[in-house]
């Protein structure tokens, strides 16, 4: 009855109003609740409230409803907005996935080498205060709002608005109606656990639905004759549907927020509640569901929509200029708030020299590398565009306060077989931009490695680097050198090797062309393998030493990396060369002889479709002098280890199989993602191996070892879990490898 009479009232008055055209103009006020992805049946909602002709004078909104409120505000239609969330791959958005290929070369071996990053300052072990920072929630909203950059007092949006959050200290709302939208909308949406606390002006601030997620008292008080609200708030859940720890954290806000919607509901004149129980605040998947939820409710209230469009006059709609292109020229950058970082370093991270011409999808890459280091808390920026279109870049930056990491991994293989990895990494330990790390390994081999590093961005960096590899694997007798044995009665295939590495490095790099990196160093080698199957020592121990010298060299190394995925390329392009020049050396080997290694490899990989992918790799080295000096030659065989020296993988082998001085390999994978992070792969490999093969022309005569392989990859947190099984004509028998793990 009461909705009939709200009709009639309107259409009346609407009758009287029309025939007098200088009473005072109908102003509506919408009100958007947050609600998480709930929160996109607002779009539904708005496609109708806009089929109806209604014109919305002011918004307000919380959370979800302040995106969404936000976007519309600055101009945006609902059928827009309808397309720019359906493209939108929300769990990469939420969980701040950075591409691969935005990452410098040091974010990108760090990222593929720990499973899990703990703060440890102090040596107490913490946890983050959210699973995300909402760096990408932030950089797409940066985007979308680029037309309206300029724009401080939301008042002056082509429809006033406001959002609420909450300050963390005291609990109070506070309405955000002035200062740079992208920021105050994603403070407003900053839901506890899953988002980081966001700071503007000193103030620490959340999600606005846990003080205020209807706010239709601030939004009555902009001028609004009549309010319109869209509620996409929980109901409260039976125990059987609080299944995690998020469930149980919504539900207790529920407990005030429904209590407050009686007097709320009270207060808005068409109440729009979406059918939406059936969905959580995290239910983006089903994310055209909820939008249809929301247009199914409204059109349930056309009638009373339209009653409301009768009322309104005709306003000429204003014209929006929306940055269409991705081109952006960045005439300079100004940044606040490093004390502890240079400047270089930030914009070596961003890979960005000013005054310089790129994209917002560079730019962003740039800007989720610096996110990626960890040294940042809060990364806000914004452009300024003078009147000859170019744009100044304002760089605020919060530096994370935690200097101490705790950091963890494990790995199986068939070479270093289980393995499970402690780090400890301390940054800004003696200089600004510096960084120390210790992976101590344990398992069935004990290794450590040790880098520090000084960050210099675009400009030489320094680092050092000493690490321990050790292995015991059998190998075929050939593997020994027959001097070694030639007074040695045996007629065993195989003897069991033990092999040890320490590696010393002092080296400077830098980008090059940003997108090259070029490096040069020294490197002290310590080199022993043994074998306690066969001989007795000169200390009557039954073990035969076949290397135990120190190498001294001077190395370079040029690398380039676009691949998407290391393990599972789709797309990208690889590219690493390293010259090992050997000058002298100390120990065992007494018949040393300066020599050089040099080895290059190259990679391609291209997509078919959005499940079938190939890849294509060729590489291959070569030794150049010291003929009495054997311990460098190329080890070939074996699958899913880290590559130690010039120990390189090929299927159907086992690992240490193939060895000279000298070795040539091309291979081939079709990999076709059969649900997502699951992949089967077909691979196909030839080499050739020997000394001195370029020579005697024997690289280019045929083909001595060729192999297939069947395999099963899964992308888990761990890193890459794999198995393959491979086939080799040249043996006429199977292998097996399983990889388990990010490899170090």
């Amino acid at each position: 009855m009461k909705r009939v009479f709200f009709i009639t009232f309107l259409l009346f008055w609407g009758f009287v109003f029309s025939q007098d055209k200088t009473d005072k103009d109908l102003k509506v006020g919408l009100v958007l609740s947050g609600g998480g992805a709930k929160g996109l049946a607002h779009i539904g909602a708005l496609k109708v409230i806009e089929d109806s002709g209604v014109r919305i004078d002011y918004i307000g909104g919380t959370s979800m409803g302040a995106i969404i409120g936000a976007l519309y505000a600055s101009g945006y239609t609902a059928k827009q907005l309808d397309s720019i969330f359906r493209e939108t791959d929300f769990d990469k958005l939420i969980q701040d996935e950075i591409p691969r290929n935005a990452k410098t070369f040091y974010e990108k071996d760090e990222s593929e080498k720990y499973a899990l990053t703990l703060p440890f300052d102090k040596f107490k072990v913490s946890f983050p205060s959210a699973l995300s920072k909402g760096q990408n929630v932030y950089n797409l909203l940066s985007k979308l709002t680029a037309h309206v950059s300029n724009i401080e007092d939301f008042n002056e949006l082509p429809i006033p608005f406001f959002c609420v959050a909450t300050d963390v200290e005291t609990g109070k709302p506070i309405l955000l109606n002035k200062g740079y939208l992208p920021q105050a909308i994603t403070a407003s949406g900053a839901l506890p656990s899953l988002f980081s606390p966001v700071v503007i002006d000193d103030t620490l601030m959340i999600d606005g639905g846990v003080v205020n997620n209807y706010p239709v008292d601030e939004v009555k008080a902009m001028g609004a004759d009549i309010i319109i609200g869209v509620d996409v708030q929980d109901t409260l859940r039976d125990r059987y549907k609080l299944k995690s720890a998020l469930d149980v954290l919504v539900q207790i806000n529920n407990f005030r927020t429904i209590k407050d919607m009686v007097k709320k509901r009270e207060k808005t004149d068409v109440y729009i509640k979406p059918n939406i129980e059936a969905f959580t605040v995290v239910s983006f998947d089903e994310g055209s569901s909820i939008i249809k939820a929301g247009e199914d409710e409204a059109n349930a209230l056309k009638s009373e929509l339209l009653a409301v469009a009768a009322r309104q006059r005709t306003v000429p709609k204003q014209k929006i200029n929306f940055i269409t292109g991705d081109s952006l020229f960045i005439k300079e950058v100004k940044i606040e708030g490093i004390e502890k970082y240079t400047r270089s370093y930030v914009l070596g991270k961003l890979k960005l020299v000013t005054p310089a011409r790129t994209s917002y999808k560079r730019f962003n890459e740039g800007i989720n590398n610096l996110s990626a280091t960890g040294n940042f808390q809060d990364i806000d920026y914004h452009f300024t565009e003078d009147e000859n279109g170019e744009t100044t870049l304002l760089l605020n930056l919060r530096e994370n306060t935690a200097n101490t990491l705790l950091r963890l991994g494990a790995h199986y293989d068939d070479l270093f077989r289980t393995a499970v990895m402690v780090n400890v990494t301390q940054k800004r330990i003696i200089t600004n931009n510096d960084i120390a790390s210790f992976d101590f390994i344990v398992g069935d081999n004990v290794r450590y490695n040790f880098d520090y590093y000084i960050d210099k961005g675009f400009y030489w960096s320094i680092g050092f680097n000493s690490s321990y590899s050790f292995f015991d694997k059998d190998v075929p007798i050939g593997f020994v050198d027959t001097d070694f044995l030639s007074n040695v009665n045996t007629q065993l295939n195989q003897i069991s090797l033990k092999y040890d590495d320490v590696t010393n490095r002092i080296y400077v790099e830098t980008l090059f062309k940003r997108i090259l990196l070029l490096g040069m160093g020294v490197e002290h080698k310590w080199l022993r393998y043994l074998s306690e199957t066969i001989g007795v020592d000169e200390n009557n121990i039954p073990r035969t030493v076949f290397e135990n010298t120190n190498y001294f060299s001077t190395y370079g190394y040029l690398k380039y990396d676009t691949y998407d995925n290391i393990f599972f390329p789709k797309k990208g392009v690889y590219f690493k060369g390293d010259f090992h020049l050997y000058l002298f050396a100390d120990g065992l080997n007494k018949n040393f002889s300066e020599f050089s290694v040099s080895k290059a490899m190259m990679g391609y990989a291209t997509s078919f479709s959005d499940k079938l992918s190939m890849q294509f790799t060729t590489e291959g080295g070569f030794k150049i002098g010291g003929k009495n000096t054997n311990s460098f030659d190329f080890l070939v065989g074996g699958y899913g280890y880290k590559q130690l020296n010039n120990i390189i993988p090929f299927y159907g082998f086992e690992a240490l199989s193939l060895r000279g001085d000298t070795y040539l390999k091309s291979a081939i994978t079709l990999d076709y993602e059969i649900f997502k992070k699951n992949h089967i792969n077909l691979s196909a490999n030839i080499a050739n191996v020997g000394d001195g093969l370029f020579a005697s022309g024997e690289w280019i005569d045929g083909i001595d070892y060729s192999s297939v392989a069947l395999g099963y990859g899964l992308e888990t947190f761990l890193g890459p879990v794999e198995a393959k099984y491979s086939f080799s004509p040249d043996r006429d028998e199977g292998e097996w490898y399983v990889s388990v793990g990010f490899r170090f």
